[in-house]
């Protein structure tokens, strides 16, 4: 991964020139100030490194186009926000996807080990299609918390809850992920 971030760090370096400042030099500086955090919940989310470009891109062309190129009250809470919902659809398109797939292709996938249900990579999907089928407010939490690396008390102010009821929603979200994990296992 200090590869990856390694190709990536010239995003946070430019320099910001004057006449862009004027109009929207905030989203090149949101994009200095967020984006490491943000590509590292991405990874976390996606493992995908195409996904997590295609993710970044759309989060920041969405912020840029924004009522029409107004800034966001609360910058970072939009950006974290947009890039997890975008992170999700690209989980459950590929659900959809993978649903499609003929059994047989299916099965060939799924039996890449002897022992599947030990495969890292195998429970690190099902993780995620998980998190994806979460309810919204359990999902948001989990993503920030979890994957973003946030605090509860920033999950809290960027989903306008408590850190008490953050901590609360990600403890019901991890019983419900344990108990679908159970019946994905046997």
């Amino acid at each position: 991964m200090t590869g990856r971030a390694v190709s990536i760090e010239l995003l946070w370096d430019i320099p910001i020139p004057k006449a862009l400042e004027q109009t929207q030099g905030w989203v090149l500086c949101a994009m200095q100030q967020h984006g490491r955090e943000l590509v590292n919940m991405l990874w976390r989310i996606l493992g995908n490194e195409q996904d997590v470009c295609d993710t970044y891109q759309d989060t920041f062309l969405k912020l840029a186009h924004h009522e029409h190129g107004c800034k966001p009250e609360n910058v970072k809470a939009y950006v974290f926000r947009s890039a997890s919902n975008i992170a999700i659809s690209i989980l459950r398109h590929k659900l959809v996807e993978k649903n499609n797939l003929p059994p047989r292709i299916t099965a060939q996938r799924n039996m890449n080990s002897p022992a599947t249900e030990l495969d890292t990579r195998y429970m690190t999907e099902a993780l995620r299609v998980g998190i994806a089928e979460l309810p919204e407010h359990f999902r948001d939490v989990v993503t920030l918390h979890d994957l973003g690396d946030l605090p509860y008390e920033q999950v809290g102010k960027i989903l306008g809850i408590t850190a008490a009821t953050a901590r609360v929603y990600r403890c019901k979200a991890v019983q419900l992920l344990a108990v679908w994990m159970r019946k994905e296992t046997r």
